[in-house]
Order: structure tokens, then C-alpha cells, then sequence
């Protein structure tokens, strides 16, 4: 038999999967800090400690102003963040 035939079929496992992680807007306003970016979202345990690129989604609201650096967002979450008086610098 041919060696592929042989071999056991595999799935996918991304290596770059551990390293990303999604937040949501609701879980942004029990952030006491007006200064976000991904050291402060580790220390407040709201992402692991291997993650290196975060994403803010809009799922929920929010209503204090807050300043996002490094740390990409959606447009829906972005326009939810402007209006509470808020920005993102990427």
C-alpha cells in the first residue's frame, strides 16, 4: 500500500490559535482602567497569559469612555467605543 494510505488520517490544529483571543464590549466596562491595552486585560484575567493579539467584539454595551492601544476592534465594536466618548489607536 501506498505510505498515505498507510499513515492515519489527522485534523487541523493551529499553532496560532492559543496566541489570539476575543473580548466583548460588556466584559470592557468591569475594567476600571480608562487605558486599555492586552498587559491590563491580563492582569485583570480577562485574557491568558500566552495571548498576544486581541480582538474587541460587540457583544453587549458599553458607557464610559475608554482608550484602546493595540488592540484591534470591529467596526461595530469601534463605533459603539466613539460613541461612548472613547477611541482605539491601533
Amino acid at each position: 500500500m501506498p505510505l498515505q494510505r498507510r499513515l492515519p488520517k489527522r485534523g487541523f490544529k493551529s499553532l496560532t490559535a492559543a496566541a489570539n483571543a476575543e473580548v466583548r464590549l460588556s466584559e470592557l466596562e468591569l475594567v476600571a482602567v480608562s487605558e486599555i491595552d492586552v498587559l491590563v486585560l491580563k492582569q485583570a484575567g480577562l485574557v491568558g497569559a500566552n495571548v498576544l493579539n486581541v480582538k474587541v467584539i460587540a457583544s453587549g454595551s458599553i458607557s464610559k469612555a475608554i482608550t484602546l492601544k493595540g488592540i484591534k476592534a470591529t467596526k461595530g465594536a469601534k463605533a459603539a467605543i466613539e460613541a461612548a466618548g472613547g477611541k482605539v489607536e491601533e
